[in-house]
């Protein structure tokens, strides 16, 4: 079986040099570092994690949180993150869990501390529990995935654009009438993301003049609290909006659902446009401003591996671009 030492003398390299050039820890010339990894494929070497760890003073470990595992959004993110961390040379270390549970107040306050990870990619931190803080203090590199990024390096799209993008659609439409859906009403301090959502729909509606017409709707973000919200809004014949803007896409296909079952067609009678493009989104024809989870996931940890390569640099925010996807759940209110 070939070891470091075999690959070393394919290279014509020490075995230090071997080992910073398969692990990509510390500096390696470009072309030694491709002569390394050719002589590597060459034997069929495969470095041993624990070897590895002790020849670099790394894990070679990153840990993941996330609030959920099982929404499309999250499991997108995952796959990302998943794809960046195999071709850096990491493992992935996944917490799950909850926010405002018990178990998560624990994992920050006594898995994460005295656990040897070579960095953390947190997922939604939420300002209201003080984790980011929290996360701080745990001294490994971190970087956030989500708008809520105080005081760390973060990956996320322009969620304000992402609900200004959608509601000038509407406006360009000719629609007035226009409400948001879906959304805690105390977004600033728990759902971060969806308040900057919220706020681009806002600046969207003072800026056309529009702002007695705006109306909130707030309810949770998955697609049966999007169908609750909707029955909510839509059965109110005198405020009845002509389109409305949801916070995120199972939201509106939620809304559209209700508005099938009340009798409204969509979207002749009712204009719906959301945010993330969700894997369902062309199968209800939802026009949305698309954002890619699994983009974002990669992203995060190119700009993890920056940190843990220079871990005094200054922080790096990379901000990835959305776009709206138009199909036919929007048209022009009649």
């Amino acid at each position: 079986m070939s070891t470091i030492a075999h690959v070393a003398a394919r290279a014509g390299v020490s075995k230090a040099t071997a080992s910073r050039a398969l692990s990509g820890g510390g500096y390696v010339s470009a072309d030694t570092r491709e002569r390394v990894r050719a002589a590597a494929k060459e034997l069929a070497y495969v470095a041993h994690s624990s070897a590895m760890s002790l020849a670099t003073g790394r894990s070679l470990s990153v840990g993941v949180i996330m609030p959920s595992l099982h929404r499309w959004f999250f499991a997108e993110l995952l796959s990302g993150i998943q794809e960046g961390l195999l071709a850096s040379g990491h493992d992935l270390v996944l917490y799950g869990m909850r926010e405002g549970s018990a178990e998560r107040t624990k994992l920050f306050e006594q898995v994460l501390p005295r656990r040897r990870l070579d960095g953390i990619i947190a997922v939604g931190i939420q300002p209201s529990a003080h984790e980011l803080e929290r996360l701080r203090r745990v001294d490994s590199p971190l970087v956030t995935i989500g708008a809520y990024s105080e005081g760390s390096s973060a990956v996320s799209i322009d969620d304000e654009a992402a609900g200004r993008i959608a509601t000038e659609h509407l406006i360009d439409l000719g629609h007035q009438r226009i409400a948001f859906l879906g959304g805690r009403p105390d977004a600033a301090t728990h759902a971060y993301g969806d308040g900057r959502r919220l706020a681009g729909y806002r600046a969207a509606m003072v800026a056309a003049g529009l702002e007695e017409q705006s109306r909130h709707e707030t309810g949770g973000v998955t697609m049966p609290d999007g169908y609750e919200s909707g029955v909510r809004m839509l059965g109110d014949r005198q405020r009845r909006p002509t389109a409305i803007v949801a916070v995120c896409d199972e939201v509106a296909v939620g809304a559209i659902i209700a508005a099938r079952r009340m009798g409204l067609a969509v979207p002749s009678q009712l204009s719906v446009v959301g945010v993330d493009d969700h894997e369902n989104a062309e199968m209800f024809s939802l026009t949305t401003v698309r954002q890619s989870p699994r983009a974002q996931g990669v992203a995060a940890v190119e700009v993890l591996r920056d940190r843990m390569d220079a871990p005094d640099a200054p922080l790096a925010r990379r901000v990835l671009l959305s776009e709206l996807v138009v199909r036919s759940s929007t048209a022009a209110p009649r």
